[in-house]
């Protein structure tokens, strides 16, 4: 816990510091909306007037946009301007601080085959992974995985058609009797994870799309 609060006063830091653009450039497109259900507008203009990756969010309560303040080796540290933090390792979402509930830890059973790449992986594929919740202080809880490929979609990213891999994963979470099925769109080619619908907790589910992402674009 430690390390995790030194890791979030870092970023924080990041965001209170004057010469930062997050903070003077362009809180418009950078504005949190978990308290509301006004749905969040955003323009291919506002995110390219900032100079930061950013996803958007859409929880139960709300949407948001986020931007990229830190990167550690394959983690990506994604904060909101009301300081919520959600933790991204090549695409899935392995901890979160602020949420009304929050995910504390990710640890798989061997490979991970969101590193190995979700377009590589074989159909039917099953991994086991430990999580850590927060809430109820429910630690070690195993979630079994089934992976299957539905084939090519046409997602809508702000103002773009987009045409992805779409792969299901099918969880179940041991002792708990939850079960649920988390959906990825990953580029077909280089396995990058564009949008993605993850339960992070068996109480929050996260549409997280990819609005600038971290990756070379190809023209």
């Amino acid at each position: 816990m430690k390390l995790l609060r030194l890791a979030t006063l870092s970023v924080a830091s990041l965001l209170v510091s004057a010469c930062n653009p997050l903070m003077t450039a362009s809180m418009d497109t950078l504005k949190a909306a978990f308290e509301g259900p006004e749905p969040l507008k955003l323009t291919r203009q506002q995110v390219d007037a900032t100079p930061y990756y950013q996803i958007t969010i859409t929880a139960p309560t709300g949407e948001a946009v986020m931007a990229l303040v830190r990167q550690q080796g394959d983690v990506g540290f994604w904060m909101a301007s009301t300081r919520q933090i959600l933790m991204l390792e090549d695409g899935l979402a392995i901890r979160s601080v602020g949420f009304n509930d929050n995910l504390d830890g990710t640890r798989f059973e061997g490979a991970s085959p969101f590193k190995t790449g979700l377009n590589r992986i074989p159909d039917g594929l099953q991994t086991r992974r430990q999580v850590d919740f927060v809430d109820g202080y429910r630690m070690g809880v195993s979630v079994t995985s089934r992976f299957n490929k539905k084939g090519l979609e046409t997602v809508h990213i702000l103002d773009r058609d987009v045409e992805l891999l779409r792969v299901d994963e099918d969880i179940s979470m041991d002792g708990l009797g939850f079960s649920a099925r988390n959906r990825y769109w990953v580029d077909p080619v280089d396995g990058f994870i564009m949008a993605s619908e993850q339960y992070l907790t068996p109480e929050l589910p996260l549409r997280i799309v990819q609005v600038r992402p971290n990756k070379p674009v190809v023209q």
